[in-house]
């Protein structure tokens, strides 16, 4: 006899609390699609993907608006999910630029791209920006889920200092915000983030599921045997399938934990549990992401590839130049060539991230299809340091809400928080506002 299964179960072990994915035995999923356009089978899931220091905008924008045809150098590796996809191009951040407080474009960009507010200029503790787009849906929906949100990047948040022209550094390197100076830092280390979301217990007993080398898997077996007399088989099925991306995840840190340590300067401890490897680092994390919304612990998640004017080089790609460094082209070709392959390979990441998503099947479509992922930056050129015409992509489907496939041109000067509320009503939560927009963006169905 088969049971409704409850969507907050978990199978649990020592240490260990594994969230289910949406199964089919958790009965209808209809309420999501109360007040909402098209009938949506599952919850939708909301993500932000921040690259920075602008992008090579002429190979970056399609050609032409409408239905995409072939994608630009910088999209190329995208056209596996062109069809997922949405292009937005004239969406301006305008609090990102100086009005009267002088320098600091890239320290504004990051702090004004989910608030749509003008952060504070101080190097001080009395920061103050908005609160962001991200923590206005956990504030709503968070109770839904064992995590209201989920913040994770690939470089360390500076939570204090001056970074950039007399702005705190947190600005530039601290996406989310809970309240206009509550900034959220966040988490790098892989391993840090998959005790977040599959760790009950306190560090005694991870200390002793790491050290007998046992997977979460092992630990939670009798609960997993009672709960497979309970499912369809199709459900099964489908478990199995997430067991296996768990397992996958923790032998590929494994893996990362075993290989010879890079060393760091003199003085300097790398942070344990983050791999040398730049793309390993980034690959871990969507993966983390992934499991995150396929096993229904968030709804919520940002992501920082790169903190807001990063210096990073990028040897595997034969730049050797820092990235800030090389955004300052004054229009150099072989510089703009070099930019060129960062933004290639940061899109290259989304990729990978959006083709794990559409791989995975959850009811009447993919973890993709119940998804709204927005992938761009808070400046357009970086030798500009201009936030018109930002570049940002959408990716998923809302639950049917979106029409994706094209390339969308919106009126110059249409705030970009005006698309933030437009995704926050597809997560059925409404606002009069967020930060400086005038309406939600219309266009998107």
């Amino acid at each position: 006899m088969l049971h409704q299964i409850s969507r907050r179960a978990m199978l649990r072990g020592l240490g260990t609390a594994v969230a289910l994915p949406w199964l089919e035995s958790m009965g209808s999923l209809t309420a999501w699609a109360a007040g909402t356009p098209g009938k949506r089978t599952a919850p939708n899931r909301l993500a932000f993907l921040y690259v920075p220091n602008g992008k090579d905008m002429e190979h970056w924008t399609p050609s032409a608006e409408g239905k995409l045809g072939e994608l630009p150098e910088i999209l190329s590796s995208l056209s596996p999910v062109k069809n997922d996809l949405l292009v937005l191009s004239g969406l301006t951040a305008d609090k990102a630029r100086p009005h009267g407080d002088g320098g600091g474009d890239h320290a504004r960009a990051m702090g004004a791209y989910l608030t749509g507010s003008q952060p504070r200029k101080t190097d001080g503790t009395d920061i103050r920006a908005g609160t962001s787009v991200d923590q206005l849906a956990a504030a709503r929906i968070g109770e839904q889920t064992r995590l209201p949100s989920l913040e994770i990047g690939c470089e360390a948040s500076a939570m204090a200092g001056n970074c950039d022209s007399g702005y705190s550094c947190v600005y530039s390197s601290t996406m989310s915000w809970k309240s206009p100076t509550q900034p959220l830092p966040k988490e790098v280390n892989p391993r840090m983030v998959f005790d977040r979301l599959f760790g009950s217990a306190g560090t005694a007993e991870r200390a002793h599921r790491y050290a007998s080398r046992k997977s979460v898997l092992d630990f939670i077996r009798e609960d997993t045997r009672a709960l497979a007399s309970k499912i369809t088989y199709s459900d099964r099925q489908k478990l199995g399938e997430y067991f296996t991306s768990i397992r996958e995840v923790e032998q590929r840190m494994d893996r990362v934990a075993q290989m010879p340590a890079i060393q760091p300067p003199a003085g300097v401890k790398a942070p344990e549990g983050v791999p040398g490897d730049y793309e390993e680092h980034l690959k871990l994390m969507c993966d983390m992401m992934v499991l995150a919304f396929q096993s229904d612990i968030t709804r919520v998640c940002t992501f920082v590839l790169a903190n807001e004017g990063s210096n990073k080089n990028y040897p595997a790609l034969g730049v050797r130049e820092g990235h800030h460094e090389l955004s300052h082209h004054g229009h150099d070709a072989e510089k703009i060539r070099k930019i060129r392959e960062i933004n290639k390979f940061h899109v290259s990441q989304l990729a990978y991230l959006l083709g794990k998503l559409k791989s995975i099947r959850e009811g009447d479509g993919t973890l993709l299809d119940h998804c709204m992922i927005a992938y761009g930056s808070g400046n357009s050129d970086g030798d500009r340091h201009n936030h018109d015409d930002l570049p940002l992509l959408l990716a998923g489907r809302g639950g049917g809400t979106i029409q994706s496939g094209r390339h969308i041109r919106v009126p110059k000067e249409t705030p970009i928080a005006n698309l933030w509320q437009s995704l926050l009503e597809r997560m059925d939560v409404r606002v009069p506002f967020v930060g400086d927009s005038t309406g939600a963006l219309g266009g998107l169905a």
